[in-house]
């Protein structure tokens, strides 16, 4: 690993800023490593001062896994671009995309396993990120609550967000997953739900669901779980969504915040 690299905590929970990377340049194998232990353990990083091309921001991911092009509908491709997309709120939307608590993806049998954004345009104030930690979530459960989501799975949906964005595209079948998750790198255990996607839990109606998942939905939100990135021109985040939340705060008029987004598959999890 270089010397000059510093792995930064931003809060106790979650979120680190690494400093000592010049993405312009091929990265060493041990900054690699680096880099995903800092993701593993702070379950968000981020990089200023990106001065890069496309090419050279696809190289970076390529790093961590297979880059893939979700087919949601709701992000475009960005033109002659292998797998980024370009995330904006387009004239005449009041919406932006992901301006609400969720994790990437869950709503896939194999969901994503990493998200990451490259600034590239920002309003003169606003655009901020929020991130939250549910794998410090679910450690300040209850050890009665926690027995009772170990066995549950619960069922996810995009056919809300298809709705809301106003895609015209018909949502991809419901999947469940376990409500209690063990990440494949660390062995932590987190509360994978999701309050843009989760819907109920398997075998149990919504109107059962709903107390106790508003319950976790709120529980998620604690100001100790979180953290509120401020972006640059240039700054890359990048997120480990199986153990993450991230909202994008919808405080800016269309076409003021442009970032590129790449989504890299990782490895399979379980209990």
């Amino acid at each position: 690993m270089s010397s000059s690299l510093l792995i930064e905590p931003v809060t106790p929970a979650v979120g680190a800023e690494i400093r000592g990377v010049d993405l312009s340049q091929p990265l060493e194998a041990q900054t690699v490593r680096a880099i995903r232990q800092a993701l593993v353990d702070h379950g968000v990083i981020f990089l200023r001062d990106q001065r890069i091309d496309r090419t050279q921001y696809e190289a970076f991911a390529e790093c961590f896994g297979q880059p893939r092009l979700p087919d949601s509908g709701i992000i475009p491709p960005l033109p002659g671009s292998r797998f980024t997309s370009e995330v904006r709120k387009d004239e005449g939307r009041e919406r932006n995309i992901g301006g609400s608590w969720h994790t990437d993806q869950v709503y896939r049998a194999q969901p994503s396993w990493g998200s990451m954004l490259l600034c590239r345009q920002l309003p003169p104030t606003g655009g901020d990120t929020l991130f939250s930690s549910l794998g410090a979530a679910y450690d300040t459960l209850s050890d009665g609550l926690k027995k009772t989501l170990e066995p549950l799975r619960a069922v996810h949906s995009n056919a809300a967000v298809q709705a809301r964005m106003k895609t015209g595209r018909e949502p991809d079948p419901e999947v469940a997953h376990p409500v209690v998750l063990r990440h494949p790198d660390s062995g932590r255990r987190i509360l994978y739900i999701s309050p843009g996607y989760t819907t109920r839990f398997e075998g149990w109606t919504e109107a059962e669901s709903r107390p106790l998942l508003e319950y976790l939905f709120q529980h998620g939100q604690r100001p100790e779980f979180t953290m509120r990135w401020r972006w640059r021109e240039g700054s890359i985040a990048f997120w480990d969504n199986y153990q993450t939340w991230h909202f994008a705060v919808n405080d800016y008029a269309a076409g003021e915040r442009v970032m590129h987004r790449i989504v890299v598959e990782g490895t399979p999890f379980g209990r």
